[in-house]
């Protein structure tokens, strides 16, 4: 299992999420995932302090990395240059970041187990109903007010090979939408 990703700024307790950009989920059921090698039926779920991850519109391709304590200190400081947690996106999407409207969904724990594999996600083979939705707001100045570096490119790809050869941990979503490398 990988290391968990740094804390945030008023990261709030541990719970579980799910994040869309409906505003009316009422039931989450057990699906196969396309995004997965997983073929058995799972609801997904991040956990508080991975959140931060999905601070984006859903399409939005990002970057994100930190360092763990087996990171080398040489690349923390090229990557990171100072933040302790970046979030990278194309200037493309930034416009979209103020306007479009994303809603956090806490789900109740009993039926989650960690996920095996990769940190901070948790899987469920039941249904499950959500114990409450919240509106997420302006998912730019979210990033702020939790001291996560939000880092507007033109393009990801070079940062994001950088990232991917370097020790720091890190988690990439939706780069199949980014722009292609120059």
């Amino acid at each position: 299992m990988r290391d968990p990703a740094p804390p945030y700024a008023n990261e709030g307790p541990h719970a579980l999420w799910h994040v869309s950009e409906s505003p009316s989920i009422e039931l989450f059921t057990p699906h196969v995932s396309a995004t997965t090698a997983l073929d058995e039926p799972l609801v997904w779920a991040i956990d508080t302090r991975h959140l931060p991850i999905y601070w984006f519109p859903r399409e939005c391709p990002r970057g994100t990395f930190w360092a763990d304590a087996d990171s080398d200190p040489y690349d923390a400081a090229r990557l990171l240059a100072g933040s302790s947690r970046v979030h990278a996106i194309e200037a493309a999407w930034l416009d979209r970041m103020g306007t479009t409207q994303v809603f956090a969904y806490r789900l109740p724990e009993p039926s989650f187990e960690p996920h095996p594999e990769v940190g901070g996600y948790w899987v469920s083979r039941e249904t499950v109903e959500p114990v409450e939705v919240a509106p997420l707001g302006d998912l730019v100045a979210l990033h702020e007010d939790a001291e996560v570096e939000l880092r507007v490119l033109p393009n990801l790809w070079q940062l994001w090979n950088d990232v991917v050869t370097s020790t720091l941990e890190f988690s990439g979503v939706r780069l199949h939408n980014a722009q292609p490398a120059p």
